[in-house]
């Protein structure tokens, strides 16, 4: 028999294994009542799958059938956390409706050292063994706490910012009521981030109150200029290296455990940030003689900048790709999604092409993870609608993807503008930072700490396309986590930097305990 016979007769099979697999799949489901689903609504896979498996063609039978199959055979779990009363929940949440109490709105480049250091003795009343036990330093409202460990040698950093945005509108509880009612604390801050800073403040505290000494130092860590992107964590950073520390773990805030991460996966789900994008703000000028608007020339400086964006917006023209961080978050995510899905998400080596495409229709946050972004935030032309501008300009914000980083993908932006004859103007620019290793001693750590501290909780990886502190801190360790260890449900996302931001009372247990057990965790390095 060839060796084409062959291959066909496999295919075949393959492919006829399949049909029947999914088959008997479909028949199991149409047996079971179907789950409700409101209104209007369907899981935003499903289109994405049939277009999947069109784009394949029947040449791809043999593949096919061998994705049915692992997708059928891979058993279906469900995320089993949800946290449970505890009688600790209600003092937890009194303490950070102190801290939320207290106005720590920061802004840009302004100096407003009283505002923090009232938030400082704030902190000194609620958890008096921090400040009598660990060494403190204040440099210019920013936070570093040293508690000295059995060796100095890889100490670990816990850390989350003391300031918050302007809080605006009209909100059901005044910001900075810090009212406690249904079951969460009410006010900006209270997510983002005072919530982790009550928590491993609170973890230290009742540490020290059991005679606990530490493996190795632990240090606490809290800008007052993260909302800005200002210099208080490099300041921190600046005079841990003047220490000459090392750390072995920094973990920050960024990932969470995060409800329904993906449109068809329910249930809670620890998503760990392993590294942040890298991000520039860059403003692009189009220039000319000007004029009046009642005879325009050709290719005036609005036309071509709207000719620009739209190129960029309509022809993005940068790369997608499945990173190895990505590509694990997808993997473990799999089991917990319903077929259509699992069988995508679990075969990204035949899927993968097609996703890259269809994903940015699916879900914006996903497909970020997939390539350099550019976001158009801002404009500028003439002053008078009769006058046809000398000088316009468009800013766009930007974040860098380590496949396709800072320097290449601002030279094929500057190409993309040269063909419009517009002028390039970098603003501010970061690369990425490298990612954590995922099979590392740091990640594997917190990975263990979750399992025990929220049982049934699963764990993935996680690309942050947003900014932390937790850049900065690169400079002196290779494991910079982001995992800020709150239940993040949609009125929390909803609420951070916009209205009625809120912290669930019942997660506060289960975030203390988080960095006791992180802390106790060293213990077996």
């Amino acid at each position: 028999m060839r060796r084409k016979h062959r291959h066909a007769i496999a295919r075949a099979a393959a492919l006829g294994a399949g049909r029947r697999i999914y088959g008997a799949a479909k028949r199991r489901r149409k047996a079971q009542p179907p789950a409700p689903r409101p209104e209007g609504q369907s899981c935003p896979y499903a289109k994405a799958t049939k277009t999947a498996l069109i784009g394949l063609g029947a040449g791809a039978g043999a593949a096919v059938g061998a994705a049915v199959l692992h997708a059928a055979l891979t058993p279906r779990k469900k995320s089993e956390y949800v946290p449970a009363p505890d009688e600790r929940a209600m003092g937890y949440a009194q303490k950070l409706s102190a801290m939320v109490k207290c106005d720590t709105t920061s802004h840009a480049n302004a100096a407003e050292p009283e505002k923090f250091l009232a938030f400082h003795r704030e902190l000194e009343r609620l958890f008096p063994l921090v400040h009598q036990h660990l060494e403190k330093t204040v440099i210019d409202g920013n936070l570093l706490f040293h508690w000295q460990g059995r060796t100095s040698d890889a100490p670990i950093v816990l850390m989350s910012h003391q300031d918050v945005v302007p809080a605006e509108g009209e909100w059901k509880h005044p910001p900075f009521s810090g009212a406690i009612a249904d079951g969460k604390v009410w006010g900006r801050g209270a997510f983002d981030t005072k919530a982790s800073l009550m928590a491993f403040f609170q973890g230290v505290e009742e540490l020290l109150g059991e005679g606990y000494v530490p493996a190795c130092d632990v240090y606490l860590a809290s800008s007052c200029t993260e909302e800005w992107a200002g210099d208080g964590a490099p300041k921190l950073v600046a005079e841990l290296q003047r220490r000459g520390v090392r750390p072995f773990l920094v973990i920050d805030e960024g990932g969470g455990v995060i409800t329904d991460p993906i449109g068809g996966i329910k249930g809670n789900f620890a998503m760990v940030g392993v590294f942040e994008k890298g991000k520039a703000d860059v403003r692009f000028t189009a220039r000319s003689s000007g004029g009046h608007a009642s005879a325009p020339g050709k290719h005036t400086p609005i036309a071509r900048l709207a000719a620009f964006v739209n190129e960029v917006e309509t022809k993005p023209p940068f790369r997608r790709k499945f990173l190895p961080e990505v590509k694990a978050m997808f993997r473990r995510l799999a089991p917990y999604a319903p077929f259509h899905l699992r069988l995508v998400m679990g075969n990204l080596w035949l899927f993968g092409p097609v996703m890259k495409k269809v994903m940015p229709a699916i879900s914006a946050q996903a497909a970020a993870m997939l390539q350099t972004t550019a976001a158009f935030t801002m404009q500028s032309g003439s002053d008078a609608c009769n006058v046809l501008p000398q000088e316009a300009s468009v800013s766009a914000n930007l974040r860098f993807i380590p496949h396709q980083g800072e320097a290449e993908s601002l030279e094929i932006l500057r190409e993309l503008a040269g063909k419009y004859d517009l002028e390039m103007e970098i603003l501010h620019s970061s690369d990425y930072t490298p990612p954590v290793d995922i099979k590392g001693g740091a990640f594997r750590q917190v990975e263990r700490v979750i399992g025990d501290t929220f049982p049934g909780l699963p764990v993935c990886p996680y690309v942050m396309t947003g900014a932390t502190d937790a850049s900065f801190y690169q400079a002196i360790c290779d494991s910079c986590v982001r995992f800020a260890p709150v239940v993040a449900g949609p009125e929390q996302m909803a609420g951070m930097h916009g209205l009625n931001e809120t912290m669930g009372v019942d997660c506060l247990p289960g975030a203390v305990d988080f960095y006791k057990n992180l802390i106790r965790a060293q213990e077996g390095r």
